[in-house]
């Protein structure tokens, strides 16, 4: 079994990403921005049944910094880089995530090169596939790539893009032995091992805590973490995911209100509070006077697009949850570690 680095060990993939190495016998050493998240990333393992004991080491690196990141990947085999900036809120300037985003990467791939990593897995995003494109039809696959400069494309969604390019650009010319494999996730769902948790999955708990009066026309795709991990360790050691890209998306995409539905049909009194009237846009549109989150989604009120996950199939034999299954998942967690408003937990 080999060495792995996996940055962000403190977040949702990464922390379902160090399971499942420990799982597979590997040794793992998980970046944090500080040492006082070693006990918050050990309580999430436990509850997702680890005690790693000394097979799982921490090391202090941020994206914005080159401290620490030699010694993170000393001796490694393999590193995933997971670590991104992705904040509930809009930044004042787009380069707040930019910058971090992409020189992070390029950080990361940097110091892996230099100490004779194998592989990288990249922990891109639909959002670096999907955007400034005139609607079609058709699903999106690995060979599309967003238009940064696109109409309506936010600075999470070019910030991916740019990182992702970036990563491919250096490969190409300064990478050295170096190879890179790209993981695009749509929307994460699954079971949420403590606090810390992707934006997708304040959308679920929003919803089961009734703190949305109805919902509005967005859709977009869905996979479990679970499955999003266990594509990044397909990639790291399948010799046929060097030098490619991969989306991880379960299925057909879905709606705000097929995700209600689903709720209230598997959750019982738990989705009590969930809405399932569907929002007029013109509603919506002037919600989003008064709020700037509400204002971030305008762009794709109405917008139907979709994904396959073919090339992951066929060429890892990936086999994803459904949408149904990643989407209850997440209630399902939500409520068992009491992270809904009323703090009730389901009997045992």
């Amino acid at each position: 079994m080999g060495k792995v680095l996996v940055t962000g060990g403190s977040g949702f993939i990464g922390s379902h990403s160090i399971l499942q190495l420990l799982a597979a016998g590997h040794q793992v050493t998980t970046t944090v921005r500080t040492l006082k998240r070693e006990g918050d990333v050990r309580a999430m393992l436990k509850q997702g049944g680890a005690e790693p004991g000394n097979r799982l080491s921490f090391i202090v690196a941020d994206l914005e910094n080159d401290t620490g990141w030699p010694e993170g990947v000393a001796g490694c085999d393999y590193v995933l880089h997971v670590a991104s900036p992705f904040p509930p809120n809009i930044p004042k300037h787009e380069d707040e995530l930019i910058v971090p985003a992409r020189e992070g990467t390029l950080r990361v791939l940097r110091a892996s090169r230099d100490a004779g990593v194998k592989r990288v897995v990249l922990t891109s995003s639909f959002a670096a596939i999907g955007y400034g494109h005139r609607p079609q039809s058709a699903p999106f696959n690995e060979t599309n790539w967003t238009d940064p400069n696109g109409e309506d494309v936010t600075a999470y969604v070019k910030s991916k893009t740019l990182a992702e390019r970036a990563a491919w650009d250096f490969i190409a010319n300064e990478g050295g032995n170096l190879e890179l494999s790209v993981i695009n996730p749509v929307g994460v769902f699954g079971p949420v091992l403590g606090p810390d948790y992707s934006t997708s999955i304040l959308l679920v708990q929003r919803l089961m805590d009734g703190a949305m009066p109805g919902v509005p026309r967005l859709y977009f795709g869905a996979v479990d973490v679970r499955d999003v991990a266990d594509l990044h360790i397909r990639a790291m050691t399948n010799p046929a995911a060097k030098g490619e890209r991969f989306l991880a998306v379960a299925g057909d995409f879905m709606s705000i209100l097929d995700i209600a539905k689903v709720l209230k049909n598997r959750m019982g009194a738990s989705a009590k509070k969930v809405p399932t009237r569907q929002l007029p846009d013109w509603l919506v549109r002037i919600a989003a006077l008064r709020d700037p989150a509400v204002r971030q989604i305008l762009p794709e009120l109405g917008k139907t697009k979709n994904a396959t996950n073919e090339k992951a199939k066929r060429m890892l034999g990936w086999a994803p949850r459904s949408n149904e299954e990643a989407v209850v998942a997440t209630a399902e967690s939500l409520v068992r570690l009491g992270l809904l408003k009323d703090g009730q937990k389901k009997a045992a």
